[in-house]
């Protein structure tokens, strides 16, 4: 696909990838207008700081840690952001895993979805560990992801490891995008999905309409999706395809 992505739509995607809360926003506009954001050191300032003697200081700042987050229905501003099958994926540093599980019980589908930032355990590791714990093997499992991108090196051997041991589970995965697919080790543990059984798609624009209905808080309004999704789609889908052949 030539020239895929224009300068100011690459602006675009480095501002949305900051663009999480309001707040950051409106440091994002200082740093346009030419202001520096709050609690930042200008340049002029460091400079002048050494220049007189003066030894610069930064705090360390204090962050809570990482935990896996689970629930019923993704907000909707996250799944825009998150989901959004670009190629440059600036500012999304995290995995979004929505998940259907089906063992042909009277109780029907197990349904939600999970969420990390990839510090850890990742989002799939964590399925397998919270949501999915027991095996059965009298029963048949079918489970079908929608992720926000394609599983890591170490994710894709931990998938493998567990379809191996349990024989009667079935994996779906449709990724929104493919995580570092030019790495050839990422690419040999996509390959070891397919390998294992694991059945391996990219998001079509229909699958992301139906994460959207079945998913997200939606207040029942449709998805409209971005006019690039099509493209985006057919982009991963070829590179897919010739990972996997």
């Amino acid at each position: 696909m030539a020239d895929r992505k224009s300068t100011q739509a690459m602006r675009k995607e480095r501002l949305e990838g900051a663009a999480v809360t309001k707040d950051v926003k409106k440091e994002i506009k200082k740093e346009d207008e030419g202001a520096p954001a709050e609690g930042m050191v200008t340049a002029e300032e460091a400079v002048g700081a050494n220049s007189n003697g003066g030894n610069l200081q930064v705090e360390p700042m204090d962050l809570p840690p990482f935990e896996i987050i689970t629930g019923d229905r993704i907000d909707p501003f996250h799944f825009k952001f998150q989901f959004k099958n670009v190629e440059y994926s600036s500012g999304r540093n995290k995995t979004f895993l929505c998940y259907l599980v089906d063992t042909g019980d009277i109780d029907g589908l197990m349904r939600g979805y999970l969420e990390d930032e990839h510090a850890g355990l990742h989002a799939e590791e964590a399925f397998f560990v919270q949501t999915l714990p027991e095996y059965d093997p009298a029963l048949r499992y079918t489970v079908t992801w929608y992720v926000s991108s394609s599983p890591c090196l170490k994710c894709a051997s931990k998938i493998v490891e567990i379809l191996k041991s349990r024989n009667s589970v079935k994996l779906n995965i449709f990724a929104a995008r493919l995580f570092e697919w030019e790495e050839p080790e990422i690419q040999a543990g996509l390959k070891a999905l397919h390998n294992a059984g694991c059945k391996l798609r990219v998001m079509k624009p229909l699958d992301f309409s139906y994460t959207w209905d079945t998913f997200v808080e939606n207040d029942e309004a449709d998805l409209n999706l971005w006019e690039d999704c099509k493209d985006n789609y057919e982009y991963y889908h070829k590179i897919l395809s010739d990972i996997l052949q």
